[in-house]
C-alpha cells in the first residue's frame, strides 16, 4: 500500500508530510537536543562503530551518553539492540529517544544519521554541535537518483551546522564543530561549510598538511599486527584491539572527537584499547570448533572487499564466504559486484537469501551470483540461509574460515510487505555449532 501511495501522490507532499512530522514530533517532545551536546555521524561505512567508539570515549571522561544507531540505543548504562531494521529512527521515535536522554541526564548524544533520514527530513528538530564525516562510496543510488543526489543529501546536515543556533549548557557555549576523514575523495565538499572548529585525520601526514586551517591527527609508527593497528600520537602509544584499516580510521574519528571535547590523550586511548569488539562487527565465533567464524554487518562492495582483505592472509586454510544482497530495490547494481569480491577472495562461495522486502529472493542470489560465475568461481545457492550456514559449517575443515557478511547483529529478515522474521547470525550459527557437538559426542 506504501508503495502504491508513493507512486500516486507527487512527491512535494510527501516531503511536507515528512516535514510536518518532524516539526510536530519537536514539538511534542519540547525540542530535548537543546538540552544535550548532539554528535551526529554520518557517511556510508563506519557509522555505527564510530558513534559507540565515540560513546566510550566520553564515558571514559565521566560523562553520561545516549546514543542511537543501526546497532544499538543506549543512555547511561541502559543498552539494547535495535530491532527496528531502521539506521535512523522516525521523527517521533527519535524525539522521544531524545526526551529520555534528558530526563536521564543524558550530556551528550550521538545520533547515526543516514541519507535516508535527511531525505525524509528526520534530522530536522535535532541541533547537532559536531558533525562527524567518516567516508562515502555509493550506496542507495537507486533511492537517491545518483551519487552526486546522495552526496548532497549528506551535505544539507553540514550546511544547517552553523544555522543553528548555539547552546548554552550550565553556563557553558557550546561550540559547533566537524570531525572530518581527509583520506576519502568527497572531504572538499564538506569542508566548504563553516564551523568553530574542524578536526581532520589521515594516514598521510602530506594529505593532512594541505589542509592548514583545521587540527589534524596522521597516527605514527603505524603497523598492523595480524590485522590490529598499532601507533603512536603526539608521544602516546596505542594498540588497539578492533581489526582492519577500516576500524582505525573509525577509532581516529573518536580520538578527534575526544580531544575536540578536551578529553585528555590518554583517557582516551585507555577507553578504545579496552573494546575487543563490537556485536555484528568483525564478531567471533568460538564453541570450541577447529575452524573460525567471523560475522559482519559488511553490505556494500567497498566495505565487503575490507573484510575479505583483512581476513585473506589470516586463513591457514580455506576461506568460506556467505552472503547474499539486500532487495526492495536497493542498490541492485552492486549484486554481482558483491559476488565478484567473494569469488576473488575466497575459496568457496554460498550466497542466501538476506532480506528480500517484495522482490523475488532466487533472483537476487541469482543477480549476486553471476559476479561470482564471471570470475570462474562455482558457488552454491541456497535460498534458506540456516540452511547455507550449515553447509559452510559442514564444508569447514580445520584452520578454515567461514565469514558471513550482511546482516551483523541485525534481529531479522524481512520478506514481502515489511513481514519480519526473527533472525540473529549469531544465534543460528551458535545453534548450528552446539548440535553439530552434540552429535559428534554422541558418536
Amino acid at each position: 500500500m506504501k508503495h502504491l501511495l508513493k507512486k500516486i501522490i507527487p512527491k512535494f507532499v510527501w516531503q511536507f508530510y515528512h516535514l510536518s512530522l518532524a516539526y510536530l514530533a519537536t514539538l511534542y517532545y519540547k525540542f530535548p537536543s537543546n538540552k544535550l551536546i548532539v554528535v551526529g555521524v554520518t557517511g556510508t561505512a563506519g557509522k555505527s562503530t564510530t558513534v559507540n567508539l565515540i560513546a566510550r570515549v566520553l564515558e571514559s571522561a565521566g560523562y553520561k551518553v545516549g546514543l542511537s544507531s543501526t546497532l544499538n540505543f543506549k543512555i547511561g548504562k541502559k543498552e539494547w539492540i535495535n530491532r527496528t531494521k531502521m539506521t535512523m529512527l522516525g521523527r517521533f521515535a527519535l524525539q522521544r529517544l531524545l526526551r529520555k536522554m534528558v530526563k536521564e541526564d543524558c550530556q551528550y548524544a550521538i545520533i547515526e544519521t543516514s541519507s535516508e533520514g535527511i531525505k525524509q527530513f528526520r534530522h530536522l528538530g535535532i541541533n547537532y554541535d559536531v558533525l562527524v564525516f567518516t567516508n562515502l562510496t555509493p550506496e542507495h543510488i537507486e533511492s537517491h537518483g545518483s551519487f552526486e543526489k546522495y552526496r548532497q543529501a549528506k551535505l544539507k546536515l553540514f550546511q544547517r551546522l552553523m544555522k543553528m543556533r548555539r547552546k548554552k549548557i550550565k553556563g557553558k557555549l557550546i561550540k559547533k564543530g566537524m570531525i572530518v576523514n581527509l583520506d576519502d575523495e568527497n572531504v572538499s565538499y564538506f569542508l566548504k561549510y563553516p564551523a568553530d572548529f574542524v578536526w581532520g585525520f589521515s594516514l598521510s601526514r602530506e594529505k593532512a598538511e594541505k589542509f592548514p586551517s583545521l587540527s589534524f591527527l596522521c597516527p605514527e609508527n603505524l603497523k598492523f599486527v595480524y590485522g590490529k593497528a598499532q601507533f603512536s600520537l603526539f608521544g602516546y602509544n596505542f594498540n588497539l584491539n578492533l581489526p582492519g584499516k577500516f576500524n582505525l580510521y573509525n577509532c581516529l574519528a573518536a580520538i578527534c572527537l575526544g580531544l575536540s571535547q578536551d578529553i585528555p590523550l590518554e583517557k582516551i586511548r585507555d577507553a578504545l584499547e579496552r573494546i575487543d569488539y563490537l556485536p555484528g562487527r568483525m564478531e567471533k565465533i568460538n564453541l570450541g570448533q577447529p575452524f573460525e567464524i567471523v560475522v559482519d554487518y559488511a553490505h556494500t562492495p567497498e566495505s565487503l572487499k575490507q573484510v575479505y582483505q583483512l581476513l585473506r592472509p589470516l586463513v591457514k586454510g580455506k576461506m568460506i564466504a556467505v552472503l547474499g544482497s539486500c532487495g526492495g530495490g536497493r542498490d541492485k547494481a552492486k549484486r554481482p559486484k558483491l559476488g565478484a569480491l567473494a569469488a576473488q577472495y575466497a575459496d568457496i562461495v554460498i550466497i542466501t537469501n538476506e532480506d528480500p522486502y517484495d522482490e523475488d529472493p532466487w533472483e537476487i542470489i541469482h543477480q549476486v551470483a553471476q559476479g561470482a560465475q564471471l570470475i570462474g568461481k562455482k558457488v552454491f545457492k541456497i535460498l534458506d540461509r540456516k540452511e547455507a550456514l550449515e553447509k559452510a559449517i559442514a564444508l569447514a575443515k580445520d584452520n578454515d574460515l567461514i565469514v558471513v557478511t550482511g546482516k551483523g547483529s541485525e534481529q531479522w529478515i524481512v520478506g514481502p510487505r515489511g513481514k519480519k522474521i526473527p533472525w540473529d547470525d549469531r544465534r543460528v550459527i551458535k545453534e548450528i555449532l552446539e548440535k553439530r557437538k552434540n552429535i559428534l559426542d554422541k558418536n
